[in-house]
């Protein structure tokens, strides 16, 4: 298989698994708390990634020069990014959510241009984001709705504070994870996540509501499954392959794979509305990547 087929399938698993995990940790949310809903989804990715490094014989470098990488990894890829998306998502929809988080590339972008300066900011990358951006937008514009509640407002705050954290973290893996296994870059801070959230969740949250019901349960195990190892491990992967802001663009196509299996799945009403938001999300991913596309062109049709 080609690297450019092997980047390919990687990012549409990519698009299409994170298209599920808004409505899973919904899922989830009705009988579980949020850290200790993302702390048990981390622990069981962490174990099952273990039992991977140990057949596959893979090095963990851990050492006076990568301990600082894995745990500022830790907390800026997982644990309070996490911890705050899993906690404003409580406090709004699903749909508001796909919407901040979408500010995603935006930090990307900007955070990318000042940590690596060879990933410059391009205008077709400026103009593909906004249109991306702008697509989410189109597609939830009925989620867009403040009630005044406090606890609505500090739910937006957390889920777009969590999205500023993870731009900051894929940018710093790009920089300084080139030369560690996806696994292991995946495997560390997320076991170190694990101990951080249910530490967290054990201190602060009320476990009285707690049921762990097999629609709980199928939470935990999709997400730490399919969720964080398929998807984090395949996203480590081609940080080292695609430019970082180009990489987080999948953001946008996620709320529209959303959508989409809601359309499927729970036979949800279709409009014109997703159209016009799934066509500027394509639109804006393809203009962002108008150079490359044409430079395939010019290679297959000289």
């Amino acid at each position: 298989m080609s690297e450019r087929l092997k980047v390919i399938l990687a990012y549409i698993a990519i698009c299409t698994i994170w298209g599920s995990t808004w409505l899973v940790i919904k899922i989830g949310l009705q009988t579980m708390t949020p850290l200790l809903s993302a702390g048990l989804r981390f622990a069981l990715a962490g174990m099952i990634l273990f039992i991977i490094i140990r057949i596959k014989k893979i090095p963990i470098p851990w050492n006076s020069s990568t301990r600082w990488f894995f745990i500022v990894t830790a907390c800026t890829s997982f644990s309070f990014p996490f911890g705050l998306v899993y906690w404003g998502e409580h406090q709004i929809s699903s749909g508001m959510t796909s919407i901040l988080f979408a500010m995603f590339p935006l930090w990307v972008a900007i955070m990318s241009s000042i940590m690596i300066p060879q990933d410059r900011i391009t205008v077709p990358k400026v103009i593909g984001v906004l249109l991306g951006f702008s697509g989410v937008v189109t597609i939830f514009y009925h989620d867009l709705r403040f009630d005044g509640n406090v606890l609505t407002l500090l739910g937006m705050g957390a889920v777009i504070l969590s999205a500023m954290i993870q731009a900051f973290s894929a940018v710093l893996i790009k920089k300084f994870g080139h030369d560690i296994s996806p696994y292991v870059v995946s495997f560390v801070p997320m076991s170190i996540s694990a101990v951080i959230l249910l530490i967290g969740s054990v201190a602060i949250e009320d476990f009285s509501t707690v049921q762990f019901t097999p629609m709980a349960v199928f939470s935990i195990f999709f997400l730490a499954i399919f969720g964080t190892i398929v998807t984090f491990v395949s996203y480590f992967w081609l940080l080292k392959r695609v430019e970082v802001v180009l990489l987080s663009l999948t953001s946008f196509v996620t709320p529209v794979i959303a959508i989409l299996l809601g359309v499927f799945i729970l036979n949800e009403k279709i409009s014109a509305q997703l159209f016009a938001g799934a066509f500027l999300v394509f639109l804006g991913i393809a203009y962002a990547n108008i150079s490359e596309i044409r430079t395939l062109f010019r290679n297959r049709f000289p």
